[in-house]
């Protein structure tokens, strides 16, 4: 029998039907003691950075209506004591919590929302 060529090889693969193709994959599993499993690809680095950020900055960019309740809601995300927090509310727009989870961010957010202040998130 003469040897087959590569290119003899994928001429066959080309022609050949579904049907064929399976007998053949279950024929080299049986012939090698091996298992055909289909390649399963690590997501490139690139599909990470679309889920978004690791951290992020909690911004408080309005006070609104009620101030003493955003500054009681900046005393209690920060430990700030009353004075720093007031400093902090007073220089709006102002970072509150720098460097943290978008988890994280977000319960702030509703906690200052909550209070009546805006808040940005980046």
């Amino acid at each position: 029998m003469a040897k087959l060529t590569q290119e003899d090889i994928l001429a066959y693969l080309e022609e050949a039907t579904i049907l064929e193709l399976n007998d053949l994959v279950k024929a080299i599993e049986d012939k090698f003691g091996v298992v055909a499993a289909a390649a399963v690809a690590a997501a490139p680095a690139e599909e990470a950075k679309d889920e978004g950020p690791s951290e992020v900055t909690v911004t408080l960019t309005s006070v609104g209506g009620t101030k003493v309740a955003v500054i009681k809601a900046v005393r209690e995300i920060t430990g700030l004591g009353l004075v720093d927090a007031k400093k902090l509310v007073d220089g709006a727009p102002a970072a509150i919590k720098e460097n943290i989870s978008p988890e994280e961010a977000d319960q702030i957010k509703e906690k200052l929302m909550a209070a009546g202040a805006t808040v940005e998130i980046k």
